[in-house]
């Protein structure tokens, strides 16, 4: 004997369907909220109020016409800076590493010059993904450089 098809079918077909559905949403909305490190700046309108600001400065960082690398050593940061004179010496290096998804603490970093044009992080930074934030100052010139290590 055939069942026939009925609204408690019916019934259990669209509570099993839209049972899944939610369960998918709440396991999504879930690893969102816990990966997001946070907003890019607090408020837009007084970001956007700097904005000149800040062309001006990438104008003046441009016009040093200074060429950086940034690697990975072995568990250190190492940047080679140079400039149109030659190696650039004497200059002060810190930045601040920290994961793009906000894992894991920021990590502040100072560099010790190792050579002509060379610098080198005084602190370890872990194995992964890092946005390593670098800012060069001689004298009064000043630059910064967001680089992605992995």
């Amino acid at each position: 004997m055939t069942r026939r098809f009925n609204g408690w079918h019916m019934t259990a077909i669209l509570v099993a369907f839209f049972g899944v559905v939610v369960a998918v949403n709440m396991v999504m909305a879930t690893f969102a909220t816990r990966s997001f490190g946070g907003t890019v700046v607090d408020n837009s309108y007084v970001a956007s109020q700097n904005f000149n600001a800040w062309l001006e400065a990438a104008r003046e960082q441009g016009n040093l016409q200074w060429a950086e690398t940034v690697e990975r050593g072995e568990d250190r940061v190492a940047v080679t800076i140079d400039t149109p004179e030659g190696p650039l010496s004497g200059a002060v290096v810190t930045g601040i590493a920290s994961h793009p998804v906000g894992r894991a603490d920021e990590v502040l970093l100072s560099f010790a010059e190792t050579g002509d044009g060379m610098y080198r992080s005084n602190e370890a930074l872990g194995s992964g993904r890092w946005l390593v934030r670098i800012e060069i100052v001689r004298g009064a010139e000043r630059k910064r450089v967001l680089v992605d290590i992995r």
